[in-house]
């Protein structure tokens, strides 16, 4: 198949605001072999954000494809290695090119950070992507990148040091400077609708192993959670507050240890955190953060109230200006105790905007692994986790664009 592929990866989605990003970051960043295409619906619109491109992306091909046309999409997987999809949200038009991928054997990266997706796309095409060989990696953005390579890093080094398996392990967002996704948006509003009225797909949404491959062998019961509104850390002296994006992470962890035949222990516990500081306000702080998420899920979720939600918030295709995205920022932390008693705290930090300049790179980069890191890849195929179906030179990949990863025993 590879002497056969027109481009190493695709870009579908390409002139979306993402995807432009993205497609800038690959003609900035990628190696000078590397056969990059733009995939979207209109050819005329792919020929002007290739225009906007760096000079190397003159000769770029072009890949007219319709996320509702299952034979456009197979045409398209059949042209590369890898598609790199920002088309969401994926629950509304993402399922064909999942099987698109699954069915041809072309490796596959998204940003979902919807449940009822990532569940559907597994249940339907994990088997399928096994036998055919293709990688189906969600979720290679801010969701869920820094979670799933920080707990998987912390564990390899608990290992190597013969401290154990992971017990309690906990994110803290230290630091998180940048732009609200009007994307991330759109895919809340669509599983918002879809978990309406429907018992099964809520019980999926909220159950903390809503990913798993085998629930039952899960340790906890479903409805078990430990998460707490408002604390303060002792691994970091800092009032915290629940994370909004950490449930759907503590998923895609929870499936990245179970496919790896619980490797990270049957002990491990999971949580995600926003520090908010030491001050006297860090409290306040903390508990406006922790009712915020909750807020935004009522409002769109209610009519009337959606309505004026939608108009003062980004809309898809929407995101911040230059100078904005140029002072984001993001730091975190896994702090991650082992069965011997050992602490490691492995550190995940970047000087971009975590939704829009970082989420790029750790897609770009994870596509560009799957294209040419081939031979240091997790031997797996089937619906993956960045964790299990790319992992470690992943890692590598972010360092040399200017990541901090780290991890180190305290």
């Amino acid at each position: 198949m590879d002497t056969q592929c027109e481009t190493d990866v695709v870009v579908f989605g390409a002139t979306g605001f993402v995807g432009r990003l993205i497609a800038a970051h690959l003609a900035r960043h990628a190696p000078e072999d590397v056969r990059v295409g733009l995939g979207g619906r209109s050819e005329d619109r792919l020929k002007q954000v290739r225009s906007e491109l760096p000079a190397r992306a003159a000769d770029w091909p072009l890949v007219v494809a319709d996320s509702a046309d299952l034979e456009s999409l197979r045409a398209m997987a059949g042209r590369t290695r890898v598609v790199l999809t920002t088309v969401g949200p994926y629950a509304r038009h993402g399922m064909p090119l999942v099987r698109a991928c699954a069915e041809s054997g072309t490796d596959y990266v998204d940003l979902t950070g919807e449940t009822l997706f990532a569940r559907t796309s597994a249940d339907e095409y994990h088997e399928v992507a096994k036998e055919t060989g293709a990688r189906i990696v969600h979720s290679c953005g801010f969701d869920s990148v820094p979670s799933d390579l920080g707990v998987l890093l912390t564990a390899a080094k608990a290992r190597e040091d013969g401290e154990g398996e992971l017990a309690a392990t906990t994110l803290h967002v230290r630091r998180m400077k940048g732009g609200f996704s009007g994307g991330t948006l759109d895919s809340m509003r669509t599983q918002i609708d879809e978990v309406k009225g429907d018992k099964r797909k809520t019980r999926i949404a909220v159950d903390p192993y809503g990913l798993s491959p085998d629930r039952d062998a899960e340790p906890e019961p479903f409805g078990r959670t430990d998460q707490v509104v408002l604390a303060r850390s002792g691994e970091t002296r800092s009032w915290t507050a629940p994370f909004f994006m950490g449930a759907y992470n503590g998923q895609v962890v929870r499936r990245s240890n179970a496919l790896q035949d619980w490797a990270y222990g049957r002990t491990f516990r999971y949580g995600e955190v926003i520090d908010t500081g030491r001050s006297r306000t860090s409290p306040l702080k903390a508990l406006a953060l922790a009712g915020a998420l909750p807020a935004l899920s009522t409002a769109l979720g209610t009519p009337g109230l959606r309505q004026i939600t939608d108009r003062v918030l980004p809309s898809p295709g929407e995101g911040p200006s230059k100078e904005k995205r140029e002072a984001g920022e993001f730091a975190m932390e896994v702090h991650a105790e082992t069965t011997t008693g050992a602490h490691y705290v492995t550190t995940i930090a970047a000087p971009f905007d975590p939704g829009y300049d970082g989420t790029a790179i750790m897609i770009g980069e994870a596509a560009l692994a799957l294209a040419r890191d081939t031979d240091r890849l997790p031997e797996r195929a089937g619906v993956l986790t960045p964790a299990t179906g790319i992992g470690a030179p992943l890692a590598d990949r972010l360092r040399a664009q200017g990541f901090t990863v780290e991890t180190r025993k305290s």
